[in-house]
């Protein structure tokens, strides 16, 4: 029940301070996973894409937060791991028949004005990633899709706790 409560309190303070400051990804412009959750209708084609444009802007506004703040962690280990999410994604566009979208994903960023604040921006980044993944693991997909959004839904889950428990302290 404990541990219950602090994720609790971490999505507040994530929920509250997104409010006060802005998203870090400029939303609501049909990017990534804020696209995937406004889209009514899902083809492999938007899955992929949104999904590869969500780690695009996961590393992309990590990388901006070392540049900013530091190499601190977690983002010092986990913008390494967005750089690999993005390459396990990149062979399913090709092996589909699809586009890979072009990486755009920098000239949208709009940087925490702390890095306390950046682990609640963390942390709703990664839910809303889940979310995403969630959402597209409950449609019909290649096996080979499948696997990589499950895999990658896991690590989104990884990185949920680490910026959770930066951002209990």
């Amino acid at each position: 029940m404990k541990s219950i409560s602090k994720v609790f309190v971490v999505l507040l303070l994530a929920v509250s301070l997104m409010g006060s400051m802005g998203a870090v990804m400029a939303e609501g412009n049909g990017f990534g996973s804020a696209g995937a959750l406004a889209d009514d209708s899902l083809t492999l084609d938007e899955m992929l894409t949104y999904a590869v444009q969500d780690e695009y802007a996961a590393e992309a506004e990590y990388a901006k937060i070392i540049e900013n703040y530091g190499s601190v962690r977690p983002y010092s280990n986990i913008v390494k791991a967005e750089t690999k999410h993005i390459a396990s994604l990149l062979p399913l566009f090709e092996a589909n028949g699809f586009v890979v979208p072009v990486n755009d994903a920098a000239s949208q960023l709009v940087v925490p004005a702390s890095l306390k604040e950046s682990y609640a921006v963390g942390v709703q980044a990664e839910i809303l990633n889940i979310e995403m993944y969630n959402r597209f693991l409950a449609e019909t997909l290649p096996d080979s899709v499948r696997t990589t959004f499950e895999s990658l839904k896991k690590a989104s889950e990884s990185h949920l706790a680490a910026f959770s428990r930066k951002a209990e302290r």
